[in-house]
């Protein structure tokens, strides 16, 4: 299934629901394109629900920390939440868990922005 992403706001935070599959090609385009126009339109903060993404290939993990970069480089900050057995695996295997604030849930994210 391709990449595909709702955005909804709670306060000042975008929220990304993503499902899908993160990989070369629209996956990790759609992710890019998301982010930057949420950029565009001011948000600097922006968490990412990955509850119901099943597989991340390493385009998609080049393309989050892109993103990361990104929303950083914006003065930004971008987190992680509800990360699937399989995405966390990667995301351990990589050690990207010392870049990115992974969050437990979205309650708890949300207060973390603050």
């Amino acid at each position: 299934m391709p990449l595909q992403g709702t955005c909804r706001e709670i306060d000042d935070v975008a929220i990304i629901d993503f499902s899908g599959k993160i990989t070369l090609g629209e996956g990790s385009a759609m992710l890019r394109k998301t982010i930057r126009e949420l950029i565009a339109q001011g948000h600097r903060k922006i968490l990412l629900n990955l509850a119901d993404v099943d597989y991340i290939d390493s385009s998609g993990i080049g393309e989050l920390v892109g993103a990361y970069t990104s929303v950083r480089g914006a003065s930004g900050e971008l987190k992680l939440v509800y990360l699937t057995k399989r995405v966390r695996d990667i995301i351990q295997i990589t050690r990207l868990f010392t870049v990115f604030d992974v969050q437990p849930d979205e309650a708890a994210a949300l207060r973390s922005f603050r």
